[in-house]
């Protein structure tokens, strides 16, 4: 599961329920707010114990990160004087909208800032595992079947991140993908031309067997027309001989 989809979910969630807490009232109003404080309180401990230790270490996470212990500090003082009320008077409703500029404030700065920078500090498998363990602390917090990791989280697991050199070399023209389309095109030249040469080679051969076959034929034609000429001369040399014989005799 994708950490910062995870807890973008939360965030939208707690949104939701304070819009519906201001168009609450009564009683009602109260029963919303102690849904805010378990959504907080379980969003804040899975930060604090996972997400947060994670990007400790990272120099571009390092500064967000301790501010961001500090805003929750702020959110949980004021969950603590918010969760003693009986009734949701003026001073209670002043002090939600407070809680509420708060969250937002908070919100507005992991998602637009800390997210990002996060996701440049972590690697995608990180940001899994990340998600996967936030997951399943705050289904055990809630009391809920904790979730498995399955294929189809896996399947969208977002394409890696390029490093400098990958993108130096993409520059270049010597990157992965530049490579990739060099290696088709060389594939398919040494295909096409694989293809052509047996074909060039079976019409060249089947040309020369078909002049051998006409030369051979041409040959035998001319050595039976010698032979008819041959024969047409002797045949006629022995009639005339025969003749001759026939002549004197008779004399």
């Amino acid at each position: 599961m994708d950490a910062f989809e995870l807890l973008k979910a939360d965030h939208k969630k707690v949104a939701e329920l304070f819009d519906l807490l201001e168009t609450a009232s009564g009683k009602r109003k109260l029963d919303v707010f102690k849904r805010i404080e378990s959504e907080l309180e379980v969003h804040t401990h899975i930060e604090e114990t996972i997400f947060y230790p994670a990007l400790e270490k990272p120099e571009e996470t390092h500064d967000l990160t301790l501010e961001a212990y500090e805003e929750h500090k702020v959110v949980k003082t004021l969950l603590g004087e918010l969760s003693g009320a009986r009734s949701a008077t003026d001073e209670w409703q002043a002090k939600a909208k407070v809680l509420r500029e708060n969250v937002e404030h908070h919100v507005d700065e992991e998602e637009n800032e800390l997210f990002d920078k996060a996701d440049d500090a972590l690697s995608d498998e990180e940001v899994e595992t990340l998600g996967n363990r936030m997951a399943a602390e705050k289904a055990r917090k809630q009391g809920q079947p904790i979730p498995r990791a399955t294929a189809k989280s896996a399947g969208k697991k977002r394409a890696a991140k390029p490093g400098i050199i990958s993108k130096i070399a993409d520059f270049v023209g010597l990157g992965s993908s530049n490579a990739k389309k060099i290696a088709k095109k060389t594939s398919a030249k040494k295909k096409t031309a694989g293809a052509n040469r047996p074909a060039k080679a079976g019409k060249s051969s089947q040309a020369a067997v078909s002049k051998r076959s006409s030369t051979k034929q041409g040959s035998k034609r001319a050595s039976g027309s010698k032979s008819s000429v041959g024969s047409t001369k002797k045949s006629g040399a022995t009639t005339s001989k025969k003749s001759m014989k026939k002549r004197t005799s008779r004399r």
